[in-house]
């Protein structure tokens, strides 16, 4: 049996099958709850996110490294909730602070309702995360904390921008270690080490979440130029109109000028100016859609995922193996 389930995942096994829906139907049941309020604004706000959908990631993740010890330990399906708590947590603060108008498709938290509002409600689903996690125990708690820690250092790291003699792709891709990879590494750490797996597996998990969650992010910075935002849920170049520094871009300022090339010359002369007016904003995504620049982030997005095929090689075979490794193909999928 054959179900495709998120970023296009294929799983063939009937008890993989079996035991991840019947997983991530509880972890759906358990969000449900988690953002449930005695206020009913505040209920309403903090499901506003996870009603708009979704691939949940990171519980995905959580539950087929948990395949590598016993999947059905009390502690995993909690653990999947704490990551997406968590990761929902920061889409709020994230749309506040890129003043970004649509998330899933939907108005964001904060062009619905204020700043104010998605702060808080941010804060409010980083204290149910807290509470589900306090059950899981010490090495849960130090983990998520980590991991946490990373994340934000990531963000710093990304509104403080490259230093003087900082390579700005370098500091890009630790910005997306810390601000990405972090949590995803962390989920996989977690299912596997509340599954009982064997440390150097729980080793190996934790550094193929790191990049293929660096990946999956490389590969939406290729989507946010190329797609039309029905795939990413997001207005198509909103990084782009925000002057923000993504793969594609960083790639553009790396390569020689082509003097001999009008477009080549526009395109640079858009980027390094405000694109607040939607006529160029829209001439500028034109543009570097038919760059080269893109076709490299492409492939250096392919080739993240390849590194992160080749950290699962130790790893016993079987279906769980197996689906982990369908991820990094379907990293290739979305960057076509």
């Amino acid at each position: 049996m054959t179900v495709v389930g998120p970023f296009g995942l294929s799983v063939q096994d009937r008890d993989l099958t079996r035991d991840v829906q019947y997983g991530m139907d509880a972890v759906e049941n358990a969000l449900t709850e988690a953002v449930k309020s005695d206020v009913p604004f505040i209920t309403l706000t903090a499901s506003h996110l996870m009603e708009a959908g979704g691939k949940r990631f990171r519980p995905l993740l959580v539950l087929l490294s948990a395949q590598f010890g016993d999947a059905n330990a009390p502690g995993v399906v909690p653990a999947a909730v704490v990551v997406e708590l968590t990761h929902l947590a920061t889409l709020y603060h994230d749309d506040v602070m890129d003043e970004a108008p649509v998330r899933r498709g939907a108005p964001s938290a904060n062009s619905r309702w204020d700043n104010s509002v998605a702060i808080l409600t941010g804060d409010f689903l980083f204290s149910r995360a807290s509470q589900v996690l306090a059950d899981l125990g010490p090495d849960a708690v130090r983990l998520q904390a980590d991991a946490f820690e990373r994340l934000v250092t990531g963000q710093i790291l990304e509104t403080a921008g490259p230093g003087p003699d900082d390579d700005p792709l370098r500091h890009y891709l630790d910005v997306l270690a810390g601000k990405t990879g972090s949590l995803i590494a962390v989920s996989c750490r977690i299912g596997a080490l509340l599954a009982g797996a064997e440390p150097w597996v729980v080793d190996i998990l934790s550094a193929y979440g790191e990049r293929i969650g660096i990946a999956f992010q490389l590969a939406d910075d290729v989507l946010d130029i190329a797609s039309d935002g029905h795939e990413s849920g997001k207005t198509p170049g909103t990084d782009l109109r925000e002057g923000i520094p993504t793969l594609p871009t960083l790639l553009l300022q790396q390569l020689p000028v082509d003097e001999s090339d009008p477009a080549d010359l526009r395109l640079r002369e858009l980027v390094a100016g405000s694109l607040d007016d939607d006529e160029l904003h829209a001439e500028a995504l034109r543009l570097l859609r038919r760059h080269p620049a893109l076709e490299l982030a492409r492939r250096e997005t392919l080739r993240h995922a390849e590194e992160a095929r080749a950290l699962l090689a130790p790893l016993p075979e079987g279906p769980a193996k197996e689906a982990l490794q369908g991820l990094c193909d379907a990293v290739a999928i979305r960057t076509m």
